[in-house]
């Protein structure tokens, strides 16, 4: 498509801006996913009009995901990685272990507010945490579209975040099949962590903070799971069981995925 000299005159200065409009419309087309839209388009007349036209829905989210909730110790990354072991194309992302390696990086702008937020059990920047976990999805050495996110989302800012970067309206990046929910009493968390904390040499497995993240989780997190209850996509399983009997449950959740 291109243009005659006269357009670029003066008087024609509107004709030139609907023109680039135009253009641009036509390349979003085709990332529209309802089966009914309106697309705009010039008439015969160069006036611009609306038409609807029907397309079929062929963009479909990139990845899977279940995120995988509960406080710390509750036995996330251990039903994790079991699922991962037994199913194959599942992918294990951990929030939080992302976090602690980008911190660990020496040239990373991003460690030194990572790490001062781990090491008071605050949670960091939603937007942070979004872009390393979409990052590690990326580029899965596995080539995996299927990824169970856990620790993540934390908090309300957590959920906009992944919102606004994974799931836009129109070409979204991922649906959410459910969330797990790992339902533990915080004095069996408590044992966990501090026997973990003997040998993981975590900065976090230690009482003081061990409290404050069980205070960021009750604050933050349970609201969210509170929401995705509501939205009939939460998954309960009690937790403070032997790890056979909680993966007996977690596993069952995975046979229709």
């Amino acid at each position: 498509m291109s243009l005659p000299q006269s357009t670029f005159d003066s008087g024609n200065l509107f004709k030139v801006a609907l023109f680039a409009f135009t253009s641009y419309a036509y390349t979003q087309i085709s990332l529209r996913r309802s089966s009914e839209k309106m697309a705009q388009v010039p008439n015969e007349s160069g006036d611009i009009s609306s038409k609807t036209s029907s397309v079929k829905d062929v963009i479909s989210p990139s990845y899977q995901v279940v995120f995988v909730l509960g406080g710390p110790g509750s036995g996330k990354g251990t039903q994790c990685s079991r699922l991962v072991k037994d199913l194959g194309v599942w992918t294990h992302l951990s929030a939080g272990d992302l976090l602690r390696a980008e911190r660990s990086k020496k040239d990373s702008d991003l460690a030194t507010i990572i790490n001062e937020k781990i090491s008071t059990g605050q949670i960091v920047p939603s937007e942070i945490t979004v872009r390393l976990i979409k990052n590690a999805m990326d580029s899965d050495p596995k080539g995996n579209t299927r990824f169970l996110i856990d620790g993540f989302p934390r908090s309300e800012e957590n959920n906009t975040a992944w919102e606004s970067i994974m799931d836009v309206a129109d070409a979204p990046i991922s649906t959410v099949e459910f969330v797990l929910f790992l339902d533990c009493p915080e004095d069996t968390m408590t044992s966990r962590l501090l026997e973990r904390g003997l040998t993981s040499g975590r900065d976090d497995d230690n009482l003081d903070v061990i409290r404050k993240r069980f205070a960021t989780f009750r604050n933050e997190s349970m609201p969210i799971v509170a929401q995705y209850e509501a939205k009939g996509k939460l998954r309960k399983i009690i937790a403070d069981r032997s790890v056979d009997a909680v993966y007996a449950e977690v596993s069952a959740l995975f046979q229709n995925i």
